[in-house]
């Protein structure tokens, strides 16, 4: 049997799980973000269903631009919990089934699995997770790379027809993409469209008229490297022919920093109450590590102005610690090192950690 990569999506999370709290609220336009209030300012949309998207909502939106593009939506508070106990729930579900599972974060995760027919296994996977009151997407691939683009074809397959027609790859909210069919389904598509190339590389790679996968593809890898260094740039050429990890893991990934930050509903311009949320957002972030048995090694703060600018500073500690004060007195002396000469949107404190 073959060794298959699924990569599972939950469509509309966080909607999804408000639908099964209140199912008169399916086919409505719910968008989830902040307290539910979408007069709060500075807070975004975090989950919109399939309904609030078709007026243009889109996660990471403000709340009021929002509610300006649908008025009639069906504003919610981020529940954390619930929607954690709601993933707790699929990925528990996902480890029994034949394989190994992955989990990529709340809403996704990769499945690998021996199997003859992964477009079966896919059905039964959905099937289960439908169980739960839940609808997801799943791309089959034989990597990570090919299984997580799939993904978006088997979420959005027979819906336009710049998609890829079914009989390439594609079922209901299933799509194969691997090495057989990686041309046909890719190389004519913008190089941002793979997954691990954003805007600033396309437009990198387009000034050296590499602007479709199909042109990676036979782009010179020795010319990549010159212009993105002896690993990105060969990286990018790998990516291009579809290629990439097969490993799944099946432990927990361990964090190598802590942050926490925070948009304040009116900017802040009295030096003592930045430095007096600094020190709170530094404890918050000393006292969860603690609490978790990790020690910090570097901290660094984070401002941004009501211009948008942003800019962060760090130290490294003495010596690796916990000590909550310490770390806190650290991120006041770096907030001292910032010209605070104009208001402050958002103030943030970053606590690198320690490996074990």
């Amino acid at each position: 049997m073959a060794r298959w990569l699924l990569h599972v999506d939950l469509d509309q999370f966080q909607a999804a799980v408000e639908f099964r709290r209140h199912p008169e609220l399916r086919g409505l336009p719910v968008i989830v973000g902040g307290h539910g209030d979408p007069a709060e300012p500075r807070k975004v949309v975090t989950c919109a269903s399939y309904p609030a998207r078709g007026f243009g909502v889109r996660a990471g939106m403000p709340l009021r631009s929002a509610q300006r593009k649908c008025p009639d939506g069906v504003f919610l508070p981020l529940d954390m919990a619930a929607y954690e106990d709601a993933s707790d729930e699929v990925m528990a579900l996902l480890r029994t089934f034949p394989g190994r599972v992955e989990v990529w974060g709340w809403d996704e995760a990769f499945l690998a699995a021996d199997t003859d027919d992964p477009e079966a296994l896919a059905q039964q996977v959905r099937d289960a997770i439908a169980g739960l009151e839940l609808t997801c997407s799943i791309g089959i691939g034989d990597n990570k790379l090919t299984a997580k683009l799939a993904t978006g074809f088997a979420k959005s397959a027979g819906k336009s027809s710049a998609e890829p027609a079914a009989d390439v790859g594609a079922a209901a909210g299933v799509f194969r993409l691997t090495a057989a069919n990686w041309t046909e389904v890719m190389a004519h598509r913008p190089t941002n469209a793979l997954w691990g190339i954003g805007n600033r590389i396309a437009a990198r790679l387009a000034e050296l008229g590499i602007g479709t996968v199909g042109e990676l593809m036979t782009a010179d890898r020795h010319r990549l490297a010159a212009e993105f260094g002896p690993n990105t740039g060969p990286y990018l050429w790998v990516l291009g022919h579809g290629k990439g990890d097969t490993d799944v893991t099946t432990e927990p990934r361990i964090p190598i920093g802590r942050s926490k930050s925070e948009t304040f509903p009116h900017d802040l311009t009295d030096p003592g109450e930045i430095r007096a949320q600094v020190a709170r957002l530094a404890t918050e972030v000393a006292e969860e590590m603690a609490a978790a048995g990790r020690i910090g090694t570097r901290v660094s703060v984070t401002v941004r102005t009501n211009t948008f600018f942003t800019r962060s500073k760090q130290e490294k500690l003495p010596e690796p610690t916990i000590d909550v004060a310490r770390i806190a007195e650290t991120a006041l002396r770096i907030i001292e090192r910032f010209d605070l000469d104009r208001p402050v949107r958002l103030l943030g404190v970053r606590l690198e950690l320690l490996p074990r």
